[in-house]
């Protein structure tokens, strides 16, 4: 009987965990470069997600964007873990910046994340980054509004990221998931552009 006991606990633990084990989030808005299931998946691989399975449908959306204006971001957090977002915009993919640096701990089961770098004040091509910071299951939808360089740009990539803490990273993504959206900006004229980007 104690064994029968001991087995169910050990099953309860596993079940639990295992859904602690992977965050996933869906990009609601602006629209996602590719197509996302429920979960928002695929989405483990940097820059703007996939995986080495299934590179992802490409949705071919393109977001209208005006140039110094805000852009409402909305993110739906499917499968809790805490963390932390970061949000960036670049005018190539290759020119997005790489996943922030992770502070892990030893465990018998291999490293976990404790933390991630944060910018203090976010430099192009960051936006924002320690955006949303939690610990507990969110009970609704993220949602802000960001800032938009005032530039024109055909297609400019904007990525964002979920740092995920307390977690034993994935093969193909490290401690982070990754979304993108394809945006075509055009700069106020009214405004200076931003030569930053």
């Amino acid at each position: 009987m104690k064994n029968l006991v001991n087995g169910l606990l050990f099953a309860t633990v596993a079940a639990v965990t295992a859904t602690t084990v992977s965050a996933h989030f869906k990009l609601i808005s602006p629209a996602s470069w590719i197509v996302e299931d429920m979960r928002g998946d695929p989405q483990k691989i940097a820059p703007c997600g996939g995986t080495m399975a299934d590179a992802g449908t490409p949705t071919n959306a393109v977001t209208k964007v005006q140039g110094g204006q805000k852009l409402h971001i909305e993110v739906d957090e499917t499968i809790f873990h805490p963390g932390h977002y970061r949000i960036a915009l670049a005018r190539t993919r290759a020119g997005l910046p790489p996943d922030p640096e992770v502070t892990t701990q030893q465990t018998e089961k291999g490293p976990r994340s404790v933390s991630a770098a944060i910018a203090a004040t976010p430099q192009p091509p960051v936006l924002v980054d320690g955006l949303w910071p939690h610990t507990e299951r969110p009970t609704a939808k993220w949602t802000t509004d960001i800032d938009i360089p005032n530039i024109s740009c055909e297609k400019c990539t904007l990525q964002i990221i979920e740092f995920m803490a307390n977690h034993p990273g994935v093969r193909e993504g490290g401690f982070s998931y990754h979304h993108c959206a394809d945006l075509q900006i055009t700069a106020d004229a009214s405004k200076p552009i931003d030569k930053r980007w």
